[in-house]
């Protein structure tokens, strides 16, 4: 076989591949063999039939057809490793020459991965953020663990700023329902600014039983645009009223929480939980400083079939987003202030793409420069764990036995190992 390769960009190549009568030959008892299974002889068991039988009985066209099949399929796969390319799609084969036994030429074209020139990843200048805690951060969370254990009296006065009230209320714009704007024996606490401005304001001064009408307006920028600004009547039915009372802040209290004696024990646990955290934010930014700026430093084109689908993911992800927020596309545009999808595409999604794809390349190059590997061993225990999250979901354990995600999640393996390695380097 000989191979000529030429490349028309940086990411794309074709290549001119020409085979000989001995090749030809070899592709053609391949054929014959597959295509014999099928044959049909008097006196011989279907599959069984020799290929010097078989050949009386095969269509020469068949034949040809099948062989020239397997001729592309093997050289194109067997060129491209030879040539040390890694094509990114289905290459484009086109025959220029076809003498059946004698000789192939024909041409397979195909978006490579390019090479990569790595920036000096030993020397990077990210740097890990250091990690402090403020006594308002641990007072903050046993300020939330004290409400978990408030003490609620049902009281029969009027509600104020502090109490949890349980209330029916439906809400109309132009006497009409909208969505999302009703429940039934609904819990809020007064002052926690769940619900729009003016709404639990407007609950106060009233007492369980009582029902009343609250004239309100929306936010200019709420989320959702056919509420955004609009005046809206809410009809509220109040069925109770809750006197919250809080703990003592105390020993007793510290007790209540987990094994500790004192509050000051209970205030060092809650310290060391944030600084741990912390301490893992501070990881994963330094490592993303670190991917961005190596990234930054490499040289690599980038494959507008890869390009493409990160847009498409992104594209997706956004939309799922959206959904969860009752929001939709349009709307997003226009507060995002892009003229149309399009534009958002040019301004927003493909700089993404691009750089995802751009940080992808290189953590691979780089993955082959540290020699990162994922054994058998961790695989499988990865596979494993993953299973376990999955508890007795059939239908997703069942996905774990795919060859094709076993190799997806060796990739993210190896990715999260280099970029470890990455980080160990530059500490």
């Amino acid at each position: 076989m000989k191979t000529v390769v030429k490349n028309l960009s940086d990411t794309k190549v074709i290549l001119t591949i020409s085979l000989d009568s001995i090749e030809l030959s070899t592709a053609e008892k391949v054929a014959l063999t597959k295509l014999a299974r099928d044959v049909k002889v008097p006196g011989f068991r279907k599959g069984k039939v020799p290929n010097s039988v078989a050949e009386k009985h095969i269509n020469p066209n068949t034949l040809q057809e099948q062989t020239l099949e397997n001729a592309l399929s093997k050289a194109v796969a067997e060129a491209f490793i030879n040539e040390k390319l890694q094509a990114l799609d289905r290459p484009e084969v086109e025959v220029k020459k076809f003498v059946p036994g004698k000789e192939l030429e024909f041409t397979a074209e195909a978006e490579i991965v390019p090479p990569v020139k790595l920036g000096n990843y030993k020397k990077l200048k990210a740097k890990k953020s250091p990690v402090k805690v403020e006594v308002k951060e641990v007072d903050e969370i046993i300020e939330r663990i004290r409400q978990n254990y408030a003490e609620k009296t049902e009281v029969k006065r009027a509600a104020k700023n502090g109490d949890e009230v349980v209330i029916d209320f439906v809400g109309k714009k132009d006497n009409v329902a909208f969505d999302g704007g009703s429940a039934k024996n609904y819990t809020l606490k007064l002052g926690s600014d769940q619900f729009i401005p003016g709404f639990e304001e407007g609950v106060v001064e009233h007492k369980a039983g009582d029902k009343f009408d609250l004239d309100l307006a929306f936010p200019k920028d709420y989320h959702a645009e056919n509420l955004a600004g609009s005046k809206v009547v809410f009809s509220v039915t109040l069925h109770k009223v809750n006197e919250i009372t809080l703990p003592e802040l105390n020993d007793e209290f510290a007790a209540k929480c987990g094994p500790f004696t004192e509050m000051k024990d209970l205030k060092s646990d809650i310290k060391r939980e944030i600084t741990a955290q912390k301490e893992r934010e501070a990881d994963e930014k330094l490592k993303d400083e670190l991917v961005g700026e190596l990234t930054e430093s490499s040289k690599v084109a980038l494959p507008e079939i890869l390009v493409a689908d990160q847009l498409k993911s992104i594209e997706q992800d956004l939309m799922q987003n959206l959904s969860y927020q009752g929001l939709t596309l349009e709307s997003y545009l226009k507060a995002q202030g892009f003229k149309d999808k399009e534009d958002w595409q040019t301004k927003e999604a493909r700089p993404a793409a691009e750089k995802r794809v751009k940080a992808g390349l290189v953590l691979a190059e780089l993955s082959k420069e540290l020699k990162i590997e994922v054994s058998h061993d961790e695989l499988d225990a990865q596979i494993s764990a993953f299973k376990q999250q999955y508890g007795k979901d059939e239908k997703t354990i069942t996905q774990f036995d795919n060859p094709e995600v076993h190799r997806s999640i060796a990739n993210r393996m190896i990715t999260d190992k280099t970029v470890e390695e990455l980080a160990k380097i530059n500490s």
